[in-house]
């Protein structure tokens, strides 16, 4: 690491804007730092994810942890990304990562038949909150891409096949735990 910051505020801030890898300055409620921010907060539900499998039922935990380790670490090459206009520091190898391991979950899982709830275990509901915000990251992401046009596609790829991967991780996680998802009834109306 080039710098360390010894001195956390700066000041520089007060005035409503921020400072960007490239040492430009734009207003707080730039899309641009949505998007990093969209993506910082992604990182988070993915730490919470994490912790929460070092204390769940799961069998191979430092498998599950290898894998969101990775993610993680994605993600703030993503963020770098974001935060430096034309900087490329995500590599396709991710998006094949994800692919592997999301064919490797579904390989165990019963076909879907069904819409499911996010809902369930700590877990499994982690990883749908995780997915949800993955989403917000992607659109907010594909904003920026579609007014600066230059976001890379593996960057977009990136958040799209993760949350993919974390909703078949929220599949696994559920039947890891507890054998079943929490299915969307059609005509719930009719139970009242």
């Amino acid at each position: 690491m080039g710098h360390r910051l010894s001195k956390i505020y700066t000041r520089t801030g007060d005035s409503g804007t921020t400072g960007l890898g490239d040492g430009s300055r734009v207003p707080k409620d730039d899309l641009r730092i949505h998007a990093l921010g969209d993506v910082d907060e992604l990182n988070s539900c993915i730490g919470i994810l994490r912790s929460q499998i070092a204390v769940s039922h799961i069998v191979d935990k430092a498998k599950w942890d290898k894998s969101l380790s990775l993610i993680q670490h994605w993600l703030f090459d993503l963020g770098g990304e974001v935060c430096i206009p034309n900087y490329n520091m995500v590599l396709p190898v991710a998006v094949e990562f994800l692919e592997k391991e999301i064919d490797e979950m579904n390989e165990a899982l019963p076909m879907l038949k069904d819409f499911i709830l996010p809902a369930g275990t700590l877990a499994c509901s982690y990883a749908h909150q995780a997915r949800s915000v993955c989403r917000r990251a992607e659109r907010s992401l594909m904003t920026v891409h579609s007014r600066d046009q230059n976001i890379q596609a593996t960057s977009l790829q990136l958040l799209n096949r993760l949350s993919d991967w974390l909703f078949v991780a929220s599949r696994t996680l559920q039947r890891a735990e507890d054998g079943t998802e929490v299915l969307w009834q059609k005509n719930i109306y009719d139970t009242i």
